[in-house]
């Protein structure tokens, strides 16, 4: 599978030509080629990869602890029961699962290994896309085309995460590490390590590390944030596998979830006061009455107003009162050569500092989109059902939801990408394009999420809509009778 071009009849090379590519080897692409084959099956397709390894974001982190922030009832595909013990799965089980997947349905076969795609131009004329991609470490630029672009190469830069300039951080003698640049050689045994930030990196970092050698771990934080404490294994998934067939036990469990989450979501969102109560309620008791709840875990903003973290079987809290762990809220005055000093005055000692402090995000992965000559702005966009671009042809990207697992929306933006194509097919249409006609449509940001990773990289994300189909409800029950059934009429506009 590794030609790029192949001799026409007269020795002359000619592009490769797919059905569908389908970009990004990671849980949504091996999801998308997974719904196509069910669903296609005779359309021809491929995936282009950037890394030299599938599983994407669970290739990628390899820091200590990584794991899901959801439970893979939720996490896991629609089509394949998850059958491990724990809900609350470690990365390499995932990416495990993901492999699997591939390998049990041929999908690893159709994978180009080291394709990191730049860029893409569709042709109206031609009905197609070119796309553009650098091939290995010399970066050599192959092309391809297809009739369908679907984009599942995630929403972060793979190559960088965030990393504010810190003052000081040249002087700082000791190792600093990103998580996104984690590698097998890292040593924290017996050293005093700082870890910055309080997103779910770090909530999994600090204990981890803790409990695996580090001689004291302090996570610095400038501001709290949520934190919500589950099980790493589901008592009730437990039950049911043993009453019930492996697959009907699964979609069980997994509509118990789902149910659950929304409800949860709704409250946040409803009776924000008594949701906060009944968290710090939570955290009060896991760290004692002494313990200062208020400065290190009561956040400035309502519950789900940013994403909660989650922490399973109360390992950080656990880790606290070992005294293994401490927690400073605080902010930065500069790095010095033995740690950091803070605004306050104080210093924290260091010999390692972790910086958790995000990602970068960036739409279709940073590639680059034209089409007939005129390079997309997508920051000008309307997002269509949370996949597709108003006025961009044959083109999809998964986006998963922020309030709930990942595949969830995968799913349903596989399935319903599979109806269009085989709508398309059906009715002769070489071309399907999302379309505003609507000039009383009202632009809104494309997440309503105060997180800091997220307003960094609003003014680069497509717009969301004031009313349907331009609008993301973040709501699973909504987008299924909508993906899964809903009318493919309304502002697409098929043309042949």
């Amino acid at each position: 599978m590794d030609t790029y071009v192949r001799p026409d009849a007269e020795g002359r090379t000619e592009t490769e030509h797919f059905d569908v590519l389908i970009v990004g080897a990671g849980l949504s692409g091996i999801g998308a080629a997974w719904h196509l084959q069910d669903r296609c099956p005779g359309k021809s397709y491929a995936i282009l990869e950037g890394r030299a390894a599938s599983g994407g974001t669970w290739d990628l982190f390899r820091y200590p602890g990584v794991r899901s922030d959801s439970d893979m009832y939720t996490l896991g595909y629609r089509f394949r029961p998850w059958k491990e013990a724990k809900a609350i799965a470690d990365g390499p089980s995932i990416l495990k699962y993901i492999r699997e997947v591939a390998s049990d349905h041929g999908i690893d076969k159709k994978i180009r290994f080291e394709h990191r795609v730049v860029g893409a131009s569709w042709s109206t004329p031609d009905a197609r896309w070119t796309v553009e991609a650098e091939r290995g470490e010399s970066k050599e630029r192959v092309r391809f085309t297809c009739s369908f672009l679907w984009m599942c190469s995630g929403y972060y830069r793979t190559d960088a995460g965030y990393l504010p300039d810190f003052p000081g951080r040249e002087r700082f003698k000791g190792e600093i590490v990103h998580p996104q640049k984690w590698t097998a050689d890292i040593d924290y045994q017996g050293k005093k390590v700082v870890v910055i930030g309080s997103g779910a990196t770090a909530v999994t970092l600090v204990p981890a590390m803790a409990d695996s050698g580090a001689a004291h771990v302090t996570m610095l934080q400038r501001s709290p944030t949520y934190m919500a404490v589950r099980p790493s294994q589901d008592p009730f998934a437990t039950k049911v596998r043993r009453r019930l067939p492996l697959s009907l036990a699964y979609i069980v469990t997994r509509w118990k979830n789902v149910l659950l989450g929304m409800y949860f979501y709704q409250m946040c969102k409803r009776k924000p006061e008594k949701v906060k109560s009944l968290l710090l309620g939570y955290v009060r008791q896991m760290l004692g009455a002494d313990y200062d709840v208020e400065r290190h875990f009561t956040p400035r903003y309502n519950p789900w107003d940013q994403r909660l973290c989650l922490v399973p079987d109360a390992d950080f809290f656990r880790a606290i009162r070992q005294g293994k762990v401490t927690v400073v809220t605080d902010h930065i005055e500069t790095f010095t050569e033995t740690g950091i000093r803070l605004k306050s005055g104080a210093e924290l000692a260091a010999d390692m500092i972790v910086t958790a402090t995000g990602l970068v995000l960036v739409p279709v992965g940073g590639a680059r989109l034209t089409v007939d000559g005129q390079p997309v702005d997508l920051s000008k966009r309307f997002i269509y059902k949370g996949m597709m671009y108003s006025d961009v042809p044959n083109l999809a990207s998964v986006f998963g939801y922020t309030n709930a697992s990942w595949t969830l929306k995968a799913d349903l933006v596989c399935e319903y990408v599979c109806r269009l194509l085989n709508h398309m097919d059906r009715h002769g249409y070489r071309q399907c394009t999302p379309h505003n006609g609507d000039p009383t449509l009202r632009e809104e940001p494309w997440v309503n999420f105060s997180s800091g990773y997220i307003q960094r990289a609003l003014a680069h994300q497509p717009k969301q809509g004031s009313k349907r189909p331009w609008k993301l409800y973040q709501n699973y029950a909504l987008d299924l009778l909508s993906l899964r059934f809903g009318r493919l009429r309304d502002a697409m506009v098929f043309s042949r």
